[in-house]
């Protein structure tokens, strides 16, 4: 579930991050009630199974399809509304997920598969929750075709270590490549963001928290550049104040 809207005195609209046809609205009846069970289940976080009643045969088109049941797989809710962090950080995934599926009914698979992965992991309380959004906003945008490099120059291919680095090329570039606007990051916030990356969450929990901030820093400004707008939720995701390591050149 991503989100939920009001309709009428007692339906929601609910809006879904599905396996087979990507992101889905629809209606459920009732759930507003105070005694309803069903529209308990119905909640952002909760991993449901639901079955929808829609006029003709497509789940897409131009009436919004009916929610007729629906079935709990796991209520990561509950690990995750309770803790202040865990919340702000999860409404952040929640956005970047519907953001990154704008077109309703078209498969976003591993969207879909990465989304259940880091609510599990955020309720679950393994990782720090920062640690879990960047992991996440940064899968994010490489299953979505804008993995940023942390190494190689993201440009010609040069292998890295590279000192800059610019959201606009697409992450690490050479001093040959380098671009207007390309910062000089610290060799650790880089070390953490790879590491965030490729899931080595060994070097990612023992990092410094100055290369946190700043690795935080870097991935809110990359995914901005792609998504062309920043994500509302992400201002009150509970960190400390950034302050980049990185001079500008």
């Amino acid at each position: 579930m991503l989100r939920t809207q009001k309709l009428g005195e007692a339906d929601r609209i609910i809006t879904l991050l599905t396996r087979g046809h990507g992101r889905v609205r629809a209606v459920a009846r009732g759930v507003r009630r105070t005694k309803s069970k069903f529209g308990a289940r119905l909640e952002p976080f909760s991993h449901v199974d639901v079955q929808f009643f829609a006029r003709g045969s497509e789940l897409v088109g131009r009436g919004l399809p009916l929610c007729t049941q629906s079935e709990t797989i796991a209520p990561y809710g509950g690990g995750i509304v309770a803790d202040y962090a865990r919340y702000t950080a999860g409404t952040a995934m929640l956005e970047t997920a519907e953001r990154f599926t704008d077109h309703e009914g078209e498969p976003a698979v591993q969207q879909y598969l990465l989304l259940v992965g880091g609510l599990r992991t955020l309720a679950r309380g393994e990782h720090e929750p920062h640690l879990v959004l960047d992991a996440f906003l940064l899968r994010s945008l490489a299953v979505n075709g804008y993995a940023p490099s942390f190494s190689d120059c993201a440009k010609c291919g040069m292998a890295g270590p590279n000192r800059f680095f610019s959201v606009a090329a697409g992450g690490s570039v050479c001093a040959d490549c380098r671009v207007p606007g390309s910062v000089v990051p610290s060799a650790g916030a880089l070390e953490l963001l790879g590491a965030l990356l490729t899931g080595d969450w060994a070097t990612a929990d023992a990092c410094e928290s100055r290369y946190v901030r700043e690795g935080s820093g870097l991935v809110s400004a990359y995914l901005h550049w792609h998504l062309e707008r920043g994500l509302r939720s992400l201002r009150y995701v509970e960190k400390q104040p950034y302050k980049t390591a990185a001079t500008e050149t």
